[in-house]
């Protein structure tokens, strides 16, 4: 079973950067899908970005497309999202997921597609 942990959250300002990190620890992670998900106050948890196990497949929200970059290290097992030209409206908890996959380059959109979660981070942009 893997366990999941978030970093790299905060406050930045409208236009900023930000980089969030997901170290996994226990289970193989180079078998896992991995995805980014966000959460706004009074909003449904919404699927961000994800990632396949071999990093080839790619998916993204479409409003975060040009934005936002997803990668990940097996070496290093830890996912990363790297944000940039941050908006208001992207203020929310960052949560990162995993689940097995048979398939190297399969990736999942869906929250309920994956088992495991992060406790989140929180980013908030200031205008």
């Amino acid at each position: 079973q893997v366990q999941l942990v978030e970093s790299g959250g905060g406050l930045v300002q409208a236009g900023g950067s930000l980089r969030l990190s997901c170290a996994a620890s226990g289970g193989s992670f180079s078998s896992y899908a991995m995805g980014w998900f966000r959460q706004a106050p009074g909003k449904e948890r919404e699927v961000v970005a994800a990632i396949s196990r071999s990093g080839e497949g790619l998916y993204y929200a479409d409003s975060v497309k040009g934005r936002f970059t997803i990668s990940r290290d097996n070496a290093k097992t830890t996912m990363y999202l790297q944000m940039f030209s941050l908006k208001p409206e992207d203020t929310a908890v960052y949560f990162c997921a995993a689940r097995e996959a048979f398939f190297r380059g399969a990736y999942y959109s869906a929250a309920e597609d994956y088992n495991y979660w992060g406790q989140g981070t929180q980013v908030t942009v200031s205008s």
